[in-house]
């Protein structure tokens, strides 16, 4: 089962390698990952939003295309929009990027520096650490009965009470199931945890 201090453990230790921010999505389907993090400085954040380079940007490209690790200064990766000029410019300078999972939910990572860049031991332990937090928040593959009828009655716009006593069980026993589903799909609401069963089609 998912434990939020665990993988927020895991995550915070990427802070120890991007000096100058990450960006990390977790298990990219239809284009939305269901988690994305970035630290990134907040200018290089909204520049890069404004100008859409999320579609032009070298490495989601790479990303996509393959799994394993890479620096930015890999001379193979062709650049022609100049990104990661504009990167270096914002303190960007050095940068890994890393990609696991399939490709129907792939996991992107990319680390940043402005000293230098990083070692090849750095990117295997990024590597590692990266694929660990892809494991941690791996979409369940089914929810038990209980958790399906409970985000079921909830779904057809039912309340607690109501819920309770179509399944009848106390309103206390539906909380704990709603729950249990919530803590399985890793939503922070019912609303969220019945739109990823849907996504992934458990209801």
């Amino acid at each position: 089962m998912f434990e939020k201090s665990e993988f927020d453990r895991e995550l915070r230790k990427l802070d120890a390698y991007a000096s100058a921010g990450y960006f990390l999505a977790l298990h990219i389907r239809f284009t939305s990952p269901l988690f994305l993090f970035r630290t990134y400085d907040q200018a290089w954040t909204d520049h890069y939003t404004e100008n859409g380079y999320v579609l032009r940007d070298p490495m989601t490209a790479w990303g996509f295309a393959t799994t394993g690790s890479t620096r930015w200064s890999n001379r193979l990766i062709p650049d022609p929009f100049g990104i990661f000029k504009e990167a270096a410019s914002f303190g960007l300078k050095y940068g890994v990027t890393i990609s696991c999972g399939p490709v129907r939910s792939r996991t992107i990572a990319s680390l940043a520096r402005a000293d230098r860049e990083f070692t090849d031991v750095e990117i295997t332990e990024i590597g590692k650490l990266v694929k660990r937090l892809h494991d941690m928040t791996e979409p369940p593959q089914k929810l038990t009965k209980a958790q399906i009828e409970a985000l079921k009655c909830i779904a057809d716009g039912d309340r607690h009470a109501a819920a309770a006593a179509k399944l009848g069980i106390s309103e206390s026993a539906l909380k704990a199931r709603l729950t249990s589903a919530r803590q399985r799909l890793m939503a922070r609401t019912t609303a969220e945890a019945i739109q990823r069963a849907k996504d992934n089609n458990l209801l």
